[in-house]
């Protein structure tokens, strides 16, 4: 599936990058020592951080993508542009599936996923690509199921 994601500006896209890797500091994750942060820009222009943040429990534990949305969300914003996500790991990880529906329900599908590496500050420092997965939710979760499915005509619905 291609869905092609619509731009985001140069200087958009660097203050994500680098809330992501702010919010990266803050994560709880005394389990699996696996930070996660996230950077969530809102329709508005306000930049919504989070971090993962474990849980004895570990169902208790929420990742960074869905502190960034419960956090938006619970204040009232509901539109959002673009999203970056940085672990410690140089390569660019995706979110998993529990993050995936949840963007999907809050997300546009052609919004951009900035996938960051945890070296990108030093790939851009030596003119290197920054090895960023740009993406969408249309691409890390096709033929999903989202809340427009649900005011569709149903057979046999009391």
């Amino acid at each position: 599936m291609s869905v092609s994601t619509w731009t985001l500006d140069v200087p958009a896209k660097e203050q994500l990058i680098k809330a992501a890797i702010e919010a990266k500091e803050f994560a709880y994750s005394r389990y699996s020592n696996f930070r996660v942060g996230a950077a969530l820009l809102s329709a508005d222009g306000k930049i919504i951080k989070g971090a993962n943040i474990e849980n004895a429990s570990y169902g208790g534990t929420i990742c960074a993508e869905r502190t960034a949305i419960v956090k938006a969300v619970s204040e009232g914003t509901k539109a959002f542009t673009a999203l970056a996500v940085v672990t410690d790991v140089a390569q660019p990880l995706s979110p998993c599936g529990m993050c995936r529906q949840v963007i999907r329900e809050f997300c546009a599908q052609t919004m951009p996923i900035l996938l960051v590496p945890a070296d990108y500050a030093e790939r851009v420092a030596k003119g290197e690509s920054d090895g960023i997965l740009e993406t969408s939710i249309g691409e890390l979760l096709p033929h999903s199921f989202g809340p427009e499915d649900l005011e569709l005509p149903r057979q046999g619905a009391q």
